[in-house]
C-alpha cells in the first residue's frame, strides 16, 4: 500500500468513523484490508481505493470495509468489579431515588457492544437483581458500528471457550448447549435475548437515532480509539442519552479528565451525570 493511498484510507476513516489512524498503524490496516481484496479479487489496493470511494462502493462495500477496520475485542464478564459494583451500589440508588426498574423499566445501554457478550452480561446481572427486587423489570440496548459483529450478537451463539469468564451458576441458567454434540456452542436463553436488542451506532454522527433516556451507559475500552476532540463529542452525545443522575461505566485505561462533559466522577472509571 503507497502513502498516497494510506493517507486516502486515513482521512476517510478518522471523518467518518472518528478512529485514530496514525502511520504505525498502516501494516495493521493493510493486513486487514487484504480480507477484502482476496473477497473481491481485487489486485491492488489503489483499485481498492478507487472502488471504495465510488458511489457504488460507498452503497456496496462500506460496511465490509468497516467491519474488518474496527477492533472487536470484547468477553464476558470483563472488568467484573464493575458489574459488582452496579448491583450493589448503582442499581439500588436509581431504584431508591429514581424507581428505575420499579415504577419504570430500567434501561441500559452497552455502547460498543462488539459481539455482544457484554451486553448479555449486563442481562444476567439485572435479571439477578430481581432477586433483590422483585418486580424490577429492565431493558438492555447493545449498539455497535459493525453490522457483522451486531448479526452475531443478535444470535446468542457463542463458542464454548468464550464463556470461561461466566460463573458457574450463570452457566447453567442461562445458556443452552448445543443439542449437536460435534459443535461446541453455547447460546444464550431466550429469556435473556428478548431482554436485549442491538442496533448500529456511529458515534461520529449527530444523531444516534436513540429516542429512550438510559440509566447506565457502559462504554467501556471504547473511547481510547478516539482522540480528545472525539472524545469529548461522543461523551456529550452520550450524555444527552443519560438521566440526570444516571451512570456512566468507562475501561480502567481511559481516563475523562480535562474534558468538557456533565459528569463527576463516584469511583474509578465510573460517572455520574451532573446538573
Amino acid at each position: 500500500m503507497s502513502q498516497r493511498t494510506f493517507r486516502r484510507f486515513r482521512r476517510f476513516i478518522q471523518a467518518e468513523l472518528g478512529i485514530k489512524m496514525p502511520e504505525a498503524k498502516q501494516t495493521m490496516l493493510q493486513a486487514r484490508l487484504q480480507k477484502r481484496l482476496r473477497t473481491l479479487k481485487i489486485r491492488t489496493f489503489e483499485e481498492y481505493a478507487d472502488y471504495l470511494f465510488s458511489d457504488r462502493g460507498m452503497a456496496e462495500e462500506l460496511a465490509h470495509m468497516i467491519d474488518v477496520v474496527t477492533t472487536n475485542k470484547t468477553d464476558f464478564f470483563r472488568e467484573s468489579q464493575h458489574f459488582d459494583y452496579l448491583t450493589e451500589s448503582v442499581l439500588p440508588q436509581l431504584v431508591r431515588h429514581f424507581g428505575a426498574g420499579v415504577r419504570r423499566r430500567a434501561a441500559v445501554w452497552s455502547a460498543g457492544c462488539s459481539s455482544g457478550e457484554e451486553a448479555y452480561t449486563l442481562a444476567m446481572v439485572l435479571n439477578e437483581f430481581r432477586r433483590r427486587c422483585p418486580g424490577f423489570s429492565y431493558s438492555v440496548l447493545g449498539t455497535d458500528i459493525s453490522t457483522r459483529m451486531l448479526k452475531s450478537a443478535a444470535s446468542g451463539i457463542y463458542p464454548h471457550s468464550r464463556i470461561e469468564p461466566v460463573p458457574m451458576r450463570f452457566r447453567k441458567k442461562y445458556l443452552l448447549k448445543s443439542r449437536d454434540r460435534g459443535k461446541d456452542l453455547v447460546r444464550i436463553v431466550p429469556e435473556l435475548r428478548a431482554a436485549v436488542r442491538f442496533y448500529r451506532v456511529n458515534f461520529m454522527k449527530n444523531d444516534f437515532g436513540i429516542r429512550e433516556q438510559m440509566d447506565v451507559v457502559f462504554c467501556r475500552n471504547v473511547l481510547i480509539y478516539f482522540d480528545r476532540e472525539n472524545q469529548e463529542k461522543i461523551l456529550n452525545s452520550i450524555c444527552r442519552h443519560l438521566i440526570t443522575g444516571g451512570y456512566l461505566f468507562t475501561g480502567h485505561s481511559e481516563t475523562l479528565n480535562g474534558l468538557n462533559i456533565p459528569l463527576s466522577q463516584v469511583t474509578s472509571t465510573v460517572y455520574r451525570k451532573t446538573l
